[in-house]
């Protein structure tokens, strides 16, 4: 047996559920860093541990991460097929070599963004054909071939069996999908009816859940977004999202207003950035929306501009700073 079969069967008698196969040599300053938002500092120590072990694939996918996360893509997907070459048959690396590619894509002229395209979808089809249980791969499959026209190698007619074999697999999760691709054809109606259907049936996936409650916090829904609240507490108490969605929900309905402006100074100060969380733009917008309900116009107007700062071209602080420029 190879040194790696006797990691995992290490791992296994020991009952470790942290411990995974080729993350001996990922150094815990940059997990901890990670799990901070402290990028620049999981970088440096993962530069540092790749120097030291240049074949440690788990190495090299956790600066994938961190490279995506600080949102420099062309260094995500140079650390994501590094992974690769060491770890070819690990669906997540290859997902995450499909959202890099995707994001590049959308960063990208027509005719790059086609080739990425392309390869972002080769990618999540890869990790589902490794992993047909990978059903966050699944789900970015689906979504791509929901939004993304046949020339890049989508299409409607590619997500219908797909939906239905994930359905088949875990339904709520089939529901979600379904949802998110009629979410991409703008019909909000139909995803507001299956994605209160995936909520119903109470899907395990924090991220899934919380990505509804994006869906409706954009939409101002605070009845739907305490449901959001209810299932993620359920799928993941520890999930800073929950408190974040509930506080929008309780400023949606003038309830609450300071208890809620202290959640969002917290989220600010202390929640990692992440690309599935909602930005710490979004919680100066919502602190704007607080002082707006208590008609504090010159705070409102603070908030909403430091939205802007931090996101420039985020659409709601611009239009609400916007509307309380012209009154």
């Amino acid at each position: 047996m190879g040194n790696r079969y006797i990691h995992f069967l290490a791992c296994v008698i020991l009952l470790l559920g942290a411990c995974q196969l080729a993350a001996a040599d990922v150094p815990e300053e940059a997990r901890a860093a990670f799990a901070t938002g402290d990028y620049s500092r999981a970088i440096q120590a993962l530069d540092r541990a790749a120097a030291a072990h240049p074949n440690d694939a788990a190495v090299q996918h956790l600066l994938a991460r961190s490279y995506f996360e600080s949102e420099k893509f062309d260094r995500a997907i140079s650390a994501a097929q590094k992974s690769i070459a060491l770890e070819p048959k690990s669906s997540a690396y290859h997902e995450l070599l499909g959202r890099a590619y995707g994001e590049k894509a959308g960063r990208s002229g027509w005719w790059s963004a086609l080739s990425l395209a392309k390869q972002s979808r080769k990618e999540f089809e890869t990790a589902v054909q490794l992993d047909v249980r990978n059903f966050s791969a699944l789900q970015a499959l689906i979504e791509f071939d929901c939004s993304a026209p046949g020339i890049a190698g989508g299409g409607e007619d590619k997500a219908r069996p797909e939906i239905q074999k994930l359905s088949g697999l875990d339904p709520a999760e089939g529901r979600y999908a379904a949802g998110n691709c009629r979410r991409q054809k703008k019909d909000y109606e139909a995803a507001n009816a299956e994605f209160q259907k995936a909520l119903a049936l109470h899907p395990k996936s924090a991220d899934l859940i919380y990505d509804i409650g994006d869906h409706y916090m954009k939409r101002d829904q605070a009845d739907r977004l305490l449901l959001v609240v209810k299932e993620g507490e359920r799928a993941d108490p520890a999930d800073p999202r929950g408190d974040f969605y509930l506080a929008v929900a309780n400023t949606l309905q003038k309830e609450k207003p300071a208890e809620s402006a202290k959640v969002f100074r917290e989220y600010i100060a202390r929640a990692p950035k992440r690309n599935n969380y909602p930005s710490k733009a979004m919680a100066h917008y919502w602190i704007g929306r607080i002082e707006e309900n208590q008609n504090d116009a010159a705070s409102a107007k603070k908030e909403y501009q430091e939205a802007l700062d931090l996101e420039p071209k985020n659409r709601f602080a611009n239009e609400a700073l916007k509307r309380l420029q012209r009154d």
